[in-house]
């Protein structure tokens, strides 16, 4: 079998498991134009707490949780009160990105729970 379509056929069976479960050890592709779209990294960073708490330190507290990825994609599209300290999660709008649809709050809280 040629490399490059082996290379292929594996990314998607990992997606596919990736989709088919919530699996911590399958990281999922970075949202890029999302995370640009909605400012993300305006307080957040990969690893290390900034203005709020690391995707990593999300994905830590949240995991395992029963709800949390509704809960996360509920306040990524309107806001919420600080967990994290004083800072409140602006909605979608403060932030300056525009409307959030449904879809696009579970890729981006499906990729922070991957972290």
């Amino acid at each position: 079998m040629n490399t490059a379509r082996f290379a292929v056929r594996t990314c998607a069976a990992l997606l596919s498991v990736s989709n088919w479960c919530d699996c911590a050890a399958v990281q999922t592709t970075e949202p890029s134009w999302l995370i640009d779209q909605h400012r993300c990294m305006f307080c957040h960073t990969v690893d290390t707490p900034h203005r709020a708490p690391s995707f990593q330190q999300i994905a830590a507290r949240y995991r395992d949780v029963p709800g949390a990825p509704g809960m996360l994609e509920e306040k990524l599209r309107k806001g919420g009160e600080a967990h994290w300290g004083d800072v409140a999660m602006p909605s979608a709008a403060e932030r300056g990105g525009g409307p959030l649809s449904a879809s696009d709050a579970h890729a981006l809280v499906k990729w922070v729970l991957s972290q």
